[in-house]
């Protein structure tokens, strides 16, 4: 068996752990694995997609690669409002969220559709902190969400087709909101119930995906409610609280796959 591993240069670079635990482990399960960090032009069994790109994913299943993930969950995944539209419709728990010509009162979270990790993510409490984001962006790349309190708490669930790897709650450092590990919040394992496993596999069922991450805050009035789906996702939090190699737990699901198709 043949793949590949693809990652854009940047990324590449910033996932060189990972991406070495994937190779070790290709090779203990007889699959001949490289890094791309360009288009493929040979035949190959799978491509494992690490970048949100839906366009070159889409291009590269069109040209008849098997990609994990496909194109059309980077498409739900990469974008925080059809993220919303989809849980709306399967009646998952999730955050309000508004196109920012609805903006709520004041006290608000304001995201890019398309943004990760963190990143352009802000807490709007004035009139010039919204004026000065949507100077930023325009108005077709924002969504808007009411500031709920959490204490910067979060958790995200590991979902590998349809079974939950793994799962960890992350607290955000302090006199942040964010809960991100990348931006120095603290991990912990996590552990779901019944209705949080049916809800996490609801969502990936719905979308038919092979590895993502589904992310939801944990109000300090109880409950959770979705935030994001995240793919391409990192495992570092994983490798952290759990004893396995998530290299090799994708690897065998692809070759699952693979057999089965």
């Amino acid at each position: 068996m043949k793949g590949a591993v693809y990652y854009n240069e940047v990324e590449a670079k910033r996932n060189h752990a990972f991406i070495d635990d994937l190779l070790l482990e290709a090779k203990n399960l007889d699959i001949e694995l490289k890094l791309l960090t360009d288009s493929p032009t040979e035949p190959l069994d799978f491509i494992l997609f690490r970048d949100r790109d839906p366009s070159l994913a889409l291009e590269l299943e069109q040209a008849g690669y098997r990609v994990f993930n496909r194109a059309s969950v980077q498409k739900i995944a990469n974008d925080k409002l059809r993220t919303f539209e989809l849980a709306t419709l399967l009646g998952i728990p999730t955050i309000p969220t508004f196109r920012v010509d609805q903006l709520p009162p004041l006290h608000f979270v304001m995201k890019t559709r398309g943004g990760h990790g963190g990143s352009e993510v802000f807490l709007c409490e004035s009139a010039q902190q919204t004026k000065d984001v949507l100077s930023q962006f325009g108005h077709n790349e924002l969504i808007a969400q009411p500031f709920i309190k959490s204490a910067a708490t979060d958790v995200r669930v590991f979902m590998l087709g349809n079974e939950v790897l793994g799962a960890v709650k992350r607290t955000g450092a302090k006199d942040s909101f964010k809960s991100n590990y990348t931006l120095g919040g603290t991990v912990e394992k996590y552990t779901l119930n019944d209705t949080e496993t049916n809800q996490v596999q609801t969502i990936s069922r719905a979308i038919s995906s092979d590895y993502i991450g589904i992310d939801f805050i944990l109000p300090i009035a109880g409950g959770w409610l979705l935030n994001e789906i995240e793919d391409p996702v990192g495992a570092r939090s994983l490798y952290q609280t759990h004893e396995f190699s998530v290299a090799e737990k994708l690897l065998e699901y692809v070759k699952n796959q693979l057999g089965d198709e």
